[in-house]
């Protein structure tokens, strides 16, 4: 194998969506019958890469290679005739097929009178799986099947239409410790066989455990590339995070005081386990962790969007209902959600609007908004957050996004709240607005707000908490000082195996 050609070369790849630069240099070189692995932060370009190979993106600069030939797919059916397939974390089958009609959709057996041959069809599925090593009834039908065998199934569907690359993202995220093992050997005799396997995971024991060659990716550019037995998981570590906190982080020295927020033993079946934490009047709490590990939902059962099955939460000496997000208002906490467009924004509505949205019954009267009550509301919080719009008319949806998520934030602020939960407060916005946004958290910090930050951004996690809480597979794995939170600790905290391999860092 070692003079054949690559099976997959990219070469300077970029992708920018507008005026973000999701790719800037994309480099990976992938031979047949070994399995490359890719790592990097999130945000690193890594799906980005993976959409240009899977042709869900074209790219707008550099060179993709397939087993020597140029290629540039326009789509991901081309792609996977040409023999690409994307194994993802959470496979789509169709449930009312059986996992035979799943792997044949659409070229079916045909026998005589034109009419699917149902058995050449189960006894090509069988053969599949009998090359695979694993064992599932051709028959079944793919509703109720686990995410490992869905997984399964879309391997056996690649192998079917003689793909030569198989790129699998995060596959083991949602797969008990035995289906991993059944994924690994499935993945080594695909290997075996000469296929070229891409490996994407945050679980550097399982890089170790499984792959040939590792790529470190960071900021959408390529970083490293090495053999796995010569690189330690405090190598990958250290490349993936090597960015240093600059002054895009300005933070205002505050004094913490009396505990406003306590989650005491929060549990919910399948998502976070014995959480338990406190946020002090005038301090920045950052909550770090990689994708999946349930930052998001921990917030969302705090502030009682979701319910939870056992702990308790308490604000300001009052515990507060499950599942009940008045009541969470009413006691004093504000939620800023990840996904400001869905769930922060009445999109086609006005600015005046959206601030007022949450503060609308103190600013009735027998019932009826005041206009003028709205309009005093939403200048005096734009003022204050230098929103930039023509008018407090207009609309959410003509905005840019760093504007966006100040007409959110504005809007949470005027309830008066007494602590602030922010879910990824600057993700996709400007580096500009970036700064006034953390400049903006770090005063209000400093005027006595509590504040719960999650950001999937190590810097500004780094840059902005006075304590980082690590959350990893749904607990808190460390809790940090600010001295102590350093990019290499907080990562090898939030990454599965990093700790026990770094000994031989």
């Amino acid at each position: 194998m070692q003079n054949a050609a690559p099976t997959l070369r990219l070469e300077g790849v970029a992708k920018s969506f507008g005026p973000v630069a999701a790719l800037r240099s994309g480099t990976l070189v992938v031979q047949p019958g070994t399995i490359h692995a890719l790592v990097g932060e999130n945000g690193a370009g890594k799906s980005t890469l993976v959409k240009i190979v899977g042709g869900v993106h074209r790219r707008d600069a550099g060179v993709v290679e397939l087993d020597g030939e140029p290629v540039d797919f326009s789509g991901p059916a081309e792609a996977k005739a040409a023999g690409v397939a994307v194994i993802h974390q959470e496979p789509a089958s169709f449930p009312d097929l059986t996992v035979a009609e799943n792997i044949y959709l659409g070229r079916e057996p045909l026998g005589r009178f034109r009419r699917i041959d149902r058995r050449v069809m189960r006894a090509g599925t069988r053969q599949l799986f009998r090359d695979l090593g694993v064992d599932l009834d051709p028959d079944r039908p793919a509703e109720g099947l686990s995410i490992a065998d869905q997984q399964i199934v879309e391997i056996a569907k690649a192998i079917s239409l003689d793909a030569r690359l198989l790129v699998m993202d995060e596959p083991t995220a949602a797969l008990s410790a035995v289906e991993v093992r059944r994924l690994f050997a499935v993945a080594r005799g695909l290997r075996d066989a000469g296929h070229a396997v891409v490996f994407i995971s945050h679980r550097l024991d399982e890089v170790a455990d499984l792959c040939d060659t590792v790529t470190v990716m960071r900021d959408g550019e390529h970083v490293s590339t090495d053999a796995v037995a010569d690189v330690t998981a405090g190598d990958l570590v250290r490349r993936m995070v090597g960015r240093a906190v600059a002054d895009l982080y300005p933070k205002v020295p505050s004094t913490p005081g009396e505990v406003v927020l306590r989650v005491e033993g929060l549990e919910s079946t399948g998502t976070f386990h014995d959480v338990s934490f406190d946020v002090r009047a005038g301090e920045i709490v950052g909550l770090a962790g990689l994708v999946g590990a349930g930052r998001s939902e921990i917030a969302r059962a705090v502030f009682g969007v979701d319910r939870y099955d056992a702990g308790r939460v308490v604000v300001g000496g009052r515990t507060l209902r499950p599942g009940d997000p008045t009541a969470a208002i009413a006691a004093g906490l504000a939620l800023v959600p990840e996904d400001r467009r869905l769930e922060g924004l009445v999109t086609e509505s006005s600015v005046a609007r959206n601030v007022s949205a949450v503060s609308r019954r103190r600013l009735a009267r027998l019932g009826i908004l005041l206009p003028d009550a709205e309009a005093r509301l939403a200048r005096d919080w734009s003022g204050r957050l230098a929103v930039k719009a023509g008018a407090l008319d207009a609309v959410a949806t003509t905005m840019s996004g760093g504007n966006q998520q100040k007409v959110v934030l504005a809007k949470w602020l005027a309830t008066g709240p007494k602590v602030l939960i922010v879910d990824e407060p600057t993700r996709g916005i400007d580096v500009g607005t970036k700064a006034e946004v953390h400049r903006l958290l770090s005063t209000l910090a400093a005027e006595g707000l509590a504040v719960l930050m999650i950001s999937s951004e190590l810097p500004e996690v780094l840059g902005m908490a006075d304590r980082v809480l690590v959350v990893r597979e749904g607990r808190i794995a460390a809790e940090l000082s600010r001295a102590e939170a350093t990019p290499e600790v907080v990562m090898r905290a939030a990454t599965p195996g990093a700790a026990g391999q770094e000994g031989a860092a």
